[in-house]
């Protein structure tokens, strides 16, 4: 099959939403596909961005119709950059003959509908995440009623008119198969583990930042507010026996006043943390995606501490410690306290946790779900598709 992945965002960067994509091209050319990856004209060097790229087929629209933050969000660049995305991949389609579209997250998705009419392809919509829980992180508190039951519009929108939808989460598939016009399916993002990272690398990474190993809690990731970093914030202010640390690939514009926010442009220095770290952090309350993050952890082996929903395949108490939604700074940091003293229940958490991370063995089962919709559908997707709700 020929397969045309679209992600309206910048490539490649560290943050795991472009990871996940990464790695899912990689598993379909591993299944038998030819992919070509749509992106934003923008994103960090391939070397900082960790394993190189140069084994995918990447289509950029320019850099200059590109928003050049790499942070999620509404950007009014970003509606110069999907309309360019959208023109790119009609004229690549007509070269190549594309038997099906995965759009990832949800400007692809949209961008990828608006112009099915003329691609007559299939359009699968790998659902990232709920808009119903992470659009009110972008606006005003008094707004988050409203943002609710626009995000929710949003995904029952979306996935009633793709051809069928790729969820990460079991909450996203309760969700929105009510509403999903062709196939659902969840899939679990794989992971393959890697050697473990040299001792004496582990410590300089500490060094550079005054660190000790096992001496520190960390959340591995991007500051943005869908991730709920107040919560941890909250937590550190009450917890004494270690530093809590944030390492993000962008700092610049966001202060806590109890955590230690680190800079870090490399992944491997980020790996290298998360195996030093004593416990690994996933503070979001938003339900329906997968935070990428947790599968680094979870390769290390290392205690983590979340809330319910938030990552599918761990469980409290047996591959980590998982707090209710409702959980407050203090509970957190609770949490914290008791994991930081109990060297064995650490130990047990990282080790069940590392058995139940998700290999990419089965890397057909993307291939698999999109052959059947693109059978079905015999190239004549957006002859036949529901009308949006206008």
């Amino acid at each position: 099959m020929r397969l045309a992945l679209v992600l309206a965002a910048p490539f490649p960067t560290l943050q795991g939403s472009q990871r996940h994509v990464a790695e899912q091209a990689r598993a379909l050319q591993g299944a038998g596909a030819e992919v070509t990856l749509f992106t934003y004209g923008t994103g960090t060097d391939t070397t900082r961005a960790g394993r190189s790229v140069a084994d995918l087929e990447v289509i950029r629209v320019p850099a200059g119709l590109s928003p050049r933050s790499l942070r999620s969000g509404f950007q009014p660049a970003k509606l110069v950059a999907d309309f360019a995305l959208g023109i790119r991949l009609l004229r690549e389609h007509r070269r190549r003959n594309f038997d099906a579209i995965l759009a990832h997250n949800v400007e692809a998705a949209a961008t990828a509908l608006s112009v099915r009419r003329w691609l007559r392809r299939p359009v699968v919509y790998m659902a990232h995440t709920l808009w119903e829980e992470e659009l009110a992180s972008y606006l005003p508190q008094a707004a988050a009623g409203t943002a609710r039951a626009l995000g929710a519009r949003i995904d029952r929108g979306l996935a009633s008119w793709a051809d069928a939808v790729v969820v990460l989460s079991r909450e996203a598939e309760a969700r929105l198969a009510p509403f999903a016009h062709g196939d659902i399916t969840r899939i679990v993002p794989g992971y393959t583990p890697e050697p473990p990272p040299d001792p004496k690398q582990i410590e300089n990474a500490c060094n550079r930042f005054g660190l000790e190993a096992e001496g520190f809690v960390l959340y591995p990731g991007n500051l943005d507010r869908y991730q709920n970093l107040a919560l941890l914030d909250a937590a550190a202010e009450h917890f004494d026996l270690g530093p809590v640390l944030a390492g993000a690939h962008d700092t610049r514009g966001v202060a806590f006043p109890n955590l230690r926010a680190l800079s870090i442009d490399d992944p491997e220095t980020l790996r290298q943390l998360v195996f030093a770290a004593r416990i690994v952090v996933i503070p979001r309350r938003a339900v329906g995606g997968f935070p990428i993050k947790a599968l680094q952890a979870m390769e290390a082996a290392r205690p983590i501490v979340a809330l319910e929903g938030v990552v599918d395949t761990l469980t409290h108490d047996e591959s980590a410690w998982l707090l209710p939604q409702g959980a407050d700074g203090r509970d957190l940091a609770a949490a914290l306290h008791g994991l930081w003293n109990d060297a064995e229940h650490r130990a047990r958490l990282g080790k069940n946790a590392r058995a139940t991370l998700a290999h990419p063995s089965n890397r057909g089962d993307v291939l698999s779900a999109v052959s059947v919709v693109s059978q079905r559908n015999n190239g004549n997707s957006g002859k036949n598709v529901p009308t949006p709700d206008r």
